[in-house]
Order: structure tokens, then C-alpha cells, then sequence
């Protein structure tokens, strides 16, 4: 099963920040799930709210200050503490700095049409550009966001994030031709992963923070989980993997009579 960092690390480092995703990726996490807002001039930003307000000292729409400006603020309030000054960063300066990323989910948040057109059209060109087809996947519970992807450049793989079981979100993922369910962990059902999967779907569930869920989710036949805490979750898998390899053989067992 996969373990996808979610906003980073957000459980371990500022959320949907450089270091964050510096953090995690030096501890092997090579998945991530990001959150995506259109900044003032024109530029795809790392933030999960319309606002600032939550996790930096300024206030107003992300959609009022340039990709600059955001770069420059102090994105450490109400969320985990980290001793240096780190911003709001584009998508841009994660995929300059960070190579080998295998996959990563990029949500992008509900927004009015126009930013939203726009959006579209610049994570088109990201993709394109970047040959990105193989290693991102865009995601959002905005059915029309998704059915403009896929009308940009039908090879750019598209999923729905899903919160409620109605109505009948998996039905919706399959009308709009999506690779991705990105489902609430809490409502999923080992019926509902099967479908998917028959429907050629990879299921990722969210936000997945305890070892005893990650396990039920994993015999449910999960393909991968977000977590805030993807380093110690990492661990954990790795740790189990080692301890199974080293079992010792089980040699002239019998029967029970």
C-alpha cells in the first residue's frame, strides 16, 4: 500500500510547505497529496484554504497577492511548529526543487469559474511541459474542474475526491472517466473498492493518521493512504516488511491430526 504525505507532512512540518515536503522526501516519501489555489498573477499555489488567514499573519484571498508576495509570508500559524520562516510556495519551485517524485495527487480546491478556467489552463500547460502524465494526477470534488481537464489533454489523469457516500460518489468517478477515487477513509467499504477497482480506479483514502485504520484499509485492498504523518507511517511499513523477510522457516510442520 502506498503512503501518500499529506499537504506535505502536515502532521510533521507546516502544511503545503517547501519544508514540509523536503522533510518527508528525505525520509523516503517519494507520494504526495498537495492542495492548489490560483494566485494573482496567474501562478498554481501551494495552499489548502481560498485564504490566507489560517496559516499566515496576513489576511484576504490567496487570488489578491502574486506568487511572490505569498513566497514571502510566514505560512506557520495553526499548524506544526517549524523553528525557520517558510511561505507559501508555487508548484513550480516543489517540482524545481525536489527530483524522483513518483506521484503526486494535486487537489485542486472549489473557486468561481473564471480562476478556475484559468487554473485549468496552467496545470494543462505544467503537465504538458514537465511530461508530468506519468506522475501526477489532478483531483478535486468539483465535477466541472474535472470535465475541463480532461477536455484540455485527455491523457492527464483526473480522480474525484469524495467525502459522503451520497450521492453515490464512485458512480459520479465513473461517469467523469476518472483513474483516481480519493475517498474519506470512514466511508469506504470493501465493496466499494472492489467496484472501483473493476472500474479501473486506483482507491486512495484520506486522511488516514492510525496504524489500526491504515491496517483495516489495507485488507480492504486499498491502493494507497494520505497521512499526516507519512515518515513514521513509512517506518512502520518498512519495519513490518524487514520483520516478515527475517522470519524464520518453518521446518517439519505437521498436520494436526
Amino acid at each position: 500500500m502506498i503512503v501518500y504525505g499529506h499537504r506535505g507532512a502536515k502532521g510533521e512540518a507546516p502544511e503545503n510547505t517547501l519544508p514540509g515536503f523536503v522533510h518527508a522526501y528525505r525520509h523516503g516519501i517519494r507520494h504526495f497529496e498537495l492542495d492548489l489555489v490560483l494566485s494573482k498573477d496567474g501562478q498554481p499555489v501551494m495552499v489548502h484554504d481560498l485564504t490566507v488567514d489560517r496559516t499566515t499573519s496576513k489576511k484576504g484571498n490567496v487570488g489578491h497577492y502574486t506568487a511572490a508576495e505569498l513566497a514571502d509570508m510566514d505560512a506557520r500559524k495553526n499548524t506544526s511548529a517549524w523553528p525557520r520562516k517558510t511561505g507559501i510556495p508555487s508548484l513550480e519551485a516543489l517540482l524545481d526543487q525536489l527530483d524522483g517524485l513518483e506521484h503526486l495527487q494535486l487537489e485542486v480546491k472549489k473557486d468561481n469559474r473564471p480562476r478556475l478556467n484559468v487554473l485549468c489552463n496552467r496545470l494543462t500547460e505544467v503537465i504538458q511541459r514537465r511530461n508530468m502524465y506519468q506522475t501526477a494526477t489532478i483531483t478535486s470534488s468539483d465535477p466541472w474542474f474535472l470535465r475541463e481537464m480532461r477536455r484540455r489533454d485527455k491523457n492527464i489523469r483526473i480522480g474525484l475526491v469524495a467525502e459522503r457516500k451520497f450521492p453515490k460518489p464512485l458512480n459520479l468517478a465513473t461517469r467523469l472517466g476518472c483513474e483516481y477515487f480519493c475517498v474519506n477513509w470512514k466511508i469506504l467499504s470493501k465493496d466499494m473498492v472492489n467496484l472501483a477497482h473493476k472500474r479501473n480506479m486506483h482507491v486512495s483514502a484520506w486522511t488516514v493518521n492510525r496504524i489500526h485504520d491504515m491496517l483495516a484499509l489495507e485488507d480492504m485492498g486499498v491502493d494507497s493512504i494520505i497521512t499526516d504523518y507519512p515518515t513514521s507511517t513509512r517506518m512502520f511499513f518498512d519495519n513490518r516488511a524487514k520483520a516478515l523477510l527475517n522470519l524464520p522457516a518453518k521446518e517439519n510442520v505437521q498436520e494436526p491430526a
